[in-house]
């Protein structure tokens, strides 16, 4: 195999400027470059990424560990890291919760794959982890940071959004749109971000005086399926809509409800409004297109990553910390019909 000093002396030139010029890094003259090209297709050489990894003591790579790889919501953050890194010629590996042992162990071996296959950082997504593991990890791994959680070991090394403004937000809609009597699709209740949300939900509410009774409360598990069968079980415990609006902790959930509630003959929003959590990519492709809570979750990993670049390679990438989530007005949430804007007492 044809090697970069192979290539050098059939170019003419240095080794130095083959380097560069295979690169794509530092000055080469157009001439110089021509002939390492040339060079280059007559051996049919290619870059030997162990050398590489040699001269440089790093294989430059940046681990990524999430509990699944399917779904609207850890898709496009895989995609946002993976453009991130390869726009500086760095790149992504992924681990996922697969394997032997609960949530919490496959999060624990999945972090610790990453590592053990010598990536210079990682991002870690995890409900399950408590605090007690993140202070472990971080006392372990110098860089691992965490997207979509804060946890008081290092909260420098946590990259999220505000979960309980974002459910202050949700319940604020609500009430502009004159909304007092209300459901609740809520996920699991072991996801910090849920909790989160549901209680800046609930206490907004508490705020104008109304509640939700836990008759109008049904947890999921944030799937289709889940949102699906959790709208089915609100509609079964009353022979009749006592309620004008419903908030679901996520999309997904919110648009299986809405799935649920045209089989039932429930017109959205013209006998009840639904409102999202999440604003994902199909939110706004559904009928009606769904009225959700922003959260720029995708902004947060895209700046943990180019903080792991800082860290693991001395780069200089601007990073920002503010993800300030936000109501998106669509279809879905409609005014509240007459009669239903006084409070339950």
């Amino acid at each position: 195999m044809a090697t970069i000093k192979d290539v050098a002396r059939l170019a003419g030139v240095g080794l130095g400027t083959a380097s560069r010029a295979i690169s794509g890094r530092g000055p080469v003259s157009g001439k110089a470059l021509a002939k390492v090209n040339e060079a280059v297709a007559a051996l049919q050489f290619r870059p030997s990424n162990v050398a590489r990894a040699l001269a440089s003591k790093t294989l430059g790579m940046i681990g990524i560990y999430v509990p699944d790889f399917s779904g609207t919501f850890y898709g496009p953050i895989l995609q946002t890291v993976d453009r991130e890194l390869r726009a500086v010629d760095r790149h992504m590996v992924a681990a996922n919760g697969c394997g032997h042992g609960d949530a919490r162990q496959q999060a624990l071996d999945g972090i610790r794959f990453l590592y053990e296959r010598e990536c210079d950082g990682v991002l870690a997504l995890s409900n399950e982890l408590t605090d007690a593991d993140f202070a472990t990890l971080f006392e372990r791994y110098p860089t691992l940071v965490v997207v979509n959680r804060s946890t008081p070991a290092r909260p420098e090394r946590c990259f999220t959004t505000d979960h309980e403004l974002g459910g202050r937000l949700a319940a604020r809609a609500l009430l502009q749109k004159g909304h007092r009597e209300i459901a609740i699709i809520g996920g699991l209740r072991s996801a910090p971000d849920n909790e989160q949300r549901i209680a800046g939900f609930l206490d907004e509410l508490a705020r104008s005086k109304v509640r939700v009774p836990q008759r109008r409360r049904v947890d999921a598990d944030f799937g289709f399926d889940g949102g699906y069968a959790a709208a089915e079980k609100l509609l079964a415990r009353r022979a009749r809509l006592d309620y004008s609006a419903l908030f679901c902790a996520n999309d997904v959930m919110a648009m299986a409800a809405i799935s649920c509630l045209g089989k039932r003959g429930i017109a959205v929003p013209g006998q009840l409004s639904v409102l999202g959590f999440d604003d994902s990519e199909l939110s706004r492709y559904t009928a009606p297109a769904l009225t959700t809570v922003s959260i720029p979750i995708v902004d947060a990993a895209a700046n943990a990553c180019r903080f792991l670049l800082n860290q693991c390679y001395g780069l200089a990438v601007p990073v920002v910390r503010d993800f300030a989530p936000a109501v998106v007005w669509r279809d879905s949430l409609g005014t509240a019909p007459q009669g239903t804007a006084s409070p339950r007492r």
